[in-house]
C-alpha cells in the first residue's frame, strides 16, 4: 500500500521532483524532466510500477523534517537496535539529474534494506540491470539510470537490493543518476559532498526573502515549495509535481498537473514579487513572452515546460490509480479550452511585475497590447471558466471581471507609467463590461454575485472581485457575496469551488471533490478585507494544521475523511498561503 498522500515530502533539482514517503520509499520520480515519463509511479499503483526503498530491515518510528529552509529532508529512524538517520535531496541540477541519500548512523547498529525497482514509462518498461564498472546501470529505450554506492548490491528479477549495516558515525551515500541512454555513463558525484552544497544553495535562495511576519517559517516552506516548482531552464512553473492524484478517493477527478497554466504562474508571480524574488518574475516574464509569442488570439491557458503548446491526454489503463482512483490521465486535454480570465490575470502578472520595479520591456508592453487587442472583441464569448468546467460553456461571472482587470491594468499602465496606448477606448471597454457584469452577473434578490450570468449557483472565485478592483470591498454586493458563499459552498469551515450538482451540473463530470485549499485562503482575504482579522486569522491557522508535517498542501482537502486529496504539493494552495500571510500582515 501506497502512504496517504500527506506522507509524502518533496525533494527536487529544479526541473523536477520526487516524492519520498514516511516509509522510505520514493514512490514518484520522473525523469529528467517534470512531464517526463515516471520510472517510479508506485504512488499510482503498487511497488511493482517502480520505486526505490531504503530502511531499517525491521522496521521503527520515525520523524521527518527539512534541514532548516532547504530541500534537504531528514527522516530519522528510531529502532530497538539503534537510531539512523536518511538525508534524502537533488542536487540543483548542473550536467545530470541526481537523486542522492546518505544513511547517517546516530547510535547503536541498525540494519538497513535498500530495494530499487526501476520501471521506466509509467511501471510498463523493466530495464536491462547490469553491473558496469562496479556502478549498476538500467538501460530501456532512451533512457539510463545508474547506481553508485560503498555497499554490495544483488540483482534478482531486475530489482536491486542490498542489506547492510551502520553504526554511529557511519556515513553510506548512495546516488541515483539519469542519462540519455546513447550517452556515456555520468560521472558520479559525491554524495557527502553534494549535501553541502545543495544546502548552501538554499539558504542562499531563501535569504533574499523580505517576509518578516508572524508566520515566517510557513511563508519560507512555501516559498522554498514554489521555487521547487519551477523549471529552471526557461522559467516556467507547473501547477504541481504529479498526475492523476484523485479529487475524490476512488473517483474519476484525476488530471495532470505538471505543466504551466499561466493563471497559476501569474498568480505565483504575485507571491514571489510579494516577498523580494524579483529575478524570478524576471525569468517567468521571459518564458511568457517566448510561450505566447504570435496570435494573442491563440493563447493558450497552459504550455509544456519549454513552451510547447500541444498537451494531448491520454490515459495509461496497465495503471491502478492511486488508491484505485481511475482512470489515470497523461497529459491534460484542457490545454485547448477557452478561460478569458487567463489573458487578464497575465495582464496582471504583466502590471504587478512593472510596479515591482522590473526593468521596462518594450516586449512586453507589445504583448500586452495584443492581448488586449483580443480582450476587447471576446471579453464577451462564453468559456470554460478557470475551473476547465468539460460542460457547455457559459458566461462566467470571474472571466468577465478578470477581463475588466486587464483592461483597468491597461488603464493604469497608461495613466502612471506614461505608455502608448488608446486610453480612452480602453476606459470605455472597462465601463461597458463593469456595467454588464454588474447587471446580469449580480442576483439582487439573493444579494450575491452568481457563477454565471443567470446561474442559480455561486462560485468561489467571487472572492476576488474586491481584490482585483472591481469593488471595494465594503461594497454590499460583495459582503453579500461573501457572506452567501460561507453559507453555501463551505464544508466545516473550508471552501469549496462551486457546488457540482447545482445548475445541472455546470462541469459535466461525475462525481464529488473535496474543499479547495487556494479557495480557503481566498476567504481569508475576503475577511481581512471586511476588517474582520479575528475570524481570518482563526481561519489561516487552521489552513495551517492541515499542512503535512513536513508542510506541504495538495490541491484540496476532504472534510470527511479528514485526508489531503488532489495533487501534490499544489502551487495554487501555496500561492494562497504566502499571500494570506501578507495580508494579515497588512501588505
Amino acid at each position: 500500500m501506497v502512504g496517504r498522500i500527506e506522507d509524502y515530502a518533496l525533494i527536487g533539482d529544479l526541473q523536477t521532483a520526487a516524492l519520498v514517503g514516511r516509509d522510505g520509499s520514493i514512490d514518484w520520480l520522473c525523469l529528467p524532466r517534470f512531464d517526463s515519463p515516471a520510472c517510479f509511479a508506485a504512488l499510482l499503483d503498487d511497488e511493482s510500477a517502480g520505486r526505490w526503498l531504503l530502511a531499517p530491515a525491521g522496521g521503527g518510528s520515525c520523524s521527518r523534517r527539512y534541514l532548516g529552509d532547504s530541500l534537504v529532508l531528514e527522516t530519522e529512524w528510531r529502532t530497538a537496535a539503534g537510531t539512523v538517520r536518511v538525508l534524502d535531496l537533488m542536487p540543483p541540477r548542473e550536467q545530470a539529474a541526481d537523486v542522492v541519500r546518505v544513511v547517517v548512523g546516530v547510535s547503536g547498529r541498525v540494519r538497513m534494506h535498500l530495494d530499487l525497482n526501476l520501471r521506466f514509462d509509467y511501471g510498463s518498461v523493466d530495464p536491462w540491470v547490469r553491473q558496469v564498472d562496479g556502478e549498476l546501470s538500467a538501460i530501456a529505450g532512451p533512457d539510463a539510470v545508474w547506481l553508485s554506492g560503498p555497499v554490495p548490491t544483488e540483482v534478482d528479477d531486475g530489482r536491486i537490493g542490498a542489506t547492510f549495516e551502520v553504526a554511529e558515525g557511519d556515513r553510506v551515500p548512495f546516488v541515483l543518476t539519469y542519462s540519455p541512454s546513447h550517452l556515456p555513463a555520468p560521472r558520479a558525484i559525491d554524495g557527502l559532498v553534494a549535501v553541502d552544497d545543495t544546502c548552501r544553495y538554499w539558504d542562499d535562495w531563501i535569504g533574499r526573502c523580505d517576509y518578516d511576519g508572524e508566520y515566517g517559517e510557513a511563508v519560507r516552506r512555501s516559498l522554498v515549495t514554489l521555487k521547487a516548482l519551477t523549471y529552471g531552464p526557461t522559467g516556467g512553473i507547473v501547477a504541481a509535481a504529479t498526475t492523476s492524484l484523485p479529487e475524490q478517493l476512488g473517483g474519476p477527478r484525476n488530471w495532470d498537473y505538471r505543466f504551466c497554466w499561466l493563471r497559476d504562474a501569474s498568480l505565483t508571480l504575485q507571491a514571489l514579487l510579494g516577498t523580494g524574488y524579483v529575478e524570478e518574475a524576471k525569468a517567468w516574464r521571459e518564458w511568457l513572452l517566448r510561450a505566447v509569442a504570435g496570435d494573442p488570439a491563440d493563447l493558450r491557458i497552459m504550455y509544456g515546460l519549454d513552451g510547447t503548446r500541444r498537451i494531448p491526454e491520454y490515459t495509461v489503463d496497465w495503471l491502478g490509480g492511486y488508491e484505485g482512483a481511475r482512470p489515470v490521465r497523461i497529459g491534460n486535454a484542457a490545454a485547448e479550452q477557452l478561460q478569458l480570465d487567463v489573458w487578464g490575470q497575465v495582464l496582471d502578472g504583466l502590471h504587478l511585475a512593472r510596479d515591482a520595479g522590473l526593468a521596462p520591456s518594450t516586449d512586453a508592453w507589445d504583448l500586452q497590447r495584443a492581448l488586449l487587442d483580443f480582450l476587447e472583441g471576446s471579453w464577451d464569448a462564453p468559456d470554460n471558466s478557470l475551473w476547465e468546467v468539460r460542460g457547455p460553456r457559459r458566461q462566467f461571472t470571474h472571466s468577465k471581471v478578470m477581463a475588466w482587470a486587464g483592461v483597468d491594468r491597461a488603464v493604469y499602465a497608461v495613466e502612471r507609467h506614461g505608455l502608448a496606448g488608446p486610453v480612452e477606448r480602453w476606459r470605455d471597454l472597462r465601463r461597458r463590461i463593469h456595467d454588464e457584469v454588474c447587471a446580469r452577473g449580480y442576483d439582487a434578490d439573493r444579494g450575491t454575485f452568481t457563477q454565471f450570468y443567470g446561474s442559480t449557483g455561486l462560485d468561489a472565485a467571487l472572492l476576488l472581485i474586491p481584490r482585483v478592483g472591481f469593488l471595494p470591498w465594503n461594497d454590499e454586493r460583495v459582503v453579500g457575496t461573501v457572506e452567501a458563499v460561507r453559507r453555501e459552498l463551505c464544508e466545516d469551515g473550508l471552501v469549496l469551488r462551486y457546488r457540482m450538482s447545482t445548475d445541472g451540473g455546470v462541469d459535466g463530470l461525475p462525481g464529488e471533490e473535496g474543499a479547495f485549499l487556494a479557495c480557503s485562503f481566498w476567504l481569508v482575504d475576503a475577511l481581512i478585507g471586511m476588517g474582520r482579522n479575528r475570524e481570518a486569522h482563526e481561519l489561516f491557522e487552521r489552513l495551517l494544521d492541515l499542512r503535512n508535517d513536513v508542510g506541504l498542501l495538495s490541491e484540496e482537502y476532504d472534510t470527511r475523511a479528514r485526508r489531503q486529496v488532489g495533487n501534490t504539493p499544489q502551487a495554487f494552495s501555496h500561492i494562497g498561503l504566502v499571500n494570506s500571510a501578507r495580508y494579515l500582515g497588512g501588505s
